[in-house]
């Protein structure tokens, strides 16, 4: 009985150690914002929710999931559908809404295309796949997409968008690449890291390009968050920052609307606590002015009064032997 209730609370131990340590090192706000053909913005605050803004300004909190990418399905086709599980349960797609539908996604990012299929793509692989869902259950693989441009294996893709022609863009840590309506993948850019400034607090790679968005003439519009700033990238490659933000703030996803971007940014820190990455809300016109819209101020219960403790357990305190301790005598 010793030696089975040592080799249980090693295994405890490791478990949870290991838990500790990998949501620590995945930590960062979401990356979730777009726009209805009506001009309504939808966000994700991970520390309160899903948001609107209506064409007044006005905000209304439509979901308490606080989860990182988001989706817009314009047509409704996932209203009722059975959405994409996972058998290991890890990560989970909701819905949220209707008219228009809004997908959220715990784990990664996803997109509805405009062959009205869902995109995502696979998790706990190596080689990513891009995953194809219909309205009716269905899932099949699309794509395994190329290594990095480094010549890495992937492993994680940042950011994922429609673009011209029924194609799809993702963001690498360091480069947008376009997948065909073929499946052929090419790259449309590559990005340095910018030199001169503190970093996001943090980022632990730089450049970090997260989430993007393409208009019709296949321009790009792309928060790179470690930079601060936002990139414009042109169909032959040429890349400009349109906005630089000052450390901690961190672009983390943009929308568009007509010749309008906006912008979904967070205050940034290296811990766990989600109510303490701050959101706002940016516009930026086709003269370049650009203008907060909505701050954590304005958006009612969105944190607490006092700063909520965080869920997470130090690995060197008292109630994280605690919960060890208790979880090796109740399963013994």
């Amino acid at each position: 009985m010793k030696t089975s209730r040592a080799n249980l609370f090693f295994l405890v131990l490791v478990i949870a150690a290991t838990s500790l340590f990998a949501s620590l090192a995945l930590a960062h706000p979401g990356s979730g914002i777009v726009v209805d053909r009506l001009g309504h913005i939808y966000f994700l605050d991970t520390g309160s929710g899903l948001w609107r803004i209506d064409t007044r300004g006005a905000l209304s909190h439509l979901s308490p999931l606080r989860n990182h990418w988001l989706a817009l399905d314009a047509n409704d086709g996932f209203t009722q559908a059975r959405l994409p599980t996972d058998p290991g349960r890890d990560w989970v797609i909701t819905s949220a809404g209707i008219n228009p539908t809004l997908l959220i996604s715990t784990d990664f990012p996803l997109v509805v295309g405009q062959d009205g299929n869902l995109y995502y793509p696979s998790a706990r692989e190596t080689n990513v796949r891009i995953l194809r869902a219909n309205t009716r259950g269905g899932t099949a693989s699309f794509i395994t997409l190329p290594r990095s441009v480094g010549g890495t294996a992937l492993g994680w893709i940042n950011g994922l968008a429609t673009g011209p022609e029924g194609s799809l863009y993702y963001t690498e840590d360091n480069a947008i690449r376009k997948i065909a309506r073929d499946g052929r993948v090419s790259t449309i850019a590559t990005v340095s890291a910018v030199t001169g400034r503190p970093a996001t607090p943090g980022s632990e790679k730089s450049p970090y390009l997260r989430g993007l968005k393409i208009d019709a003439n296949g321009v790009v519009y792309v928060a790179e968050a470690a930079g601060g700033r936002i990139l414009k990238i042109t169909p032959d490659g040429s890349v400009t920052t349109i906005l630089q933000l000052e450390s901690p703030w961190a672009p983390t996803d943009v929308a568009i609307f007509g010749d309008t971007v906006y912008v979904l940014e967070f205050t940034h820190d290296a811990g766990d606590d989600r109510t303490t990455w701050m959101p706002r809300i940016r516009k930026i016109t086709p003269d370049g002015k650009s203008t907060i819209i909505v701050t954590v101020d304005q958006m009612p219960g969105a944190r607490p009064a006092k700063a909520a403790e965080s869920v997470s357990y130090n690995f060197l305190s008292v109630e994280f032997w605690d919960l060890l301790l208790r979880s090796v005598f109740l399963l013994t």
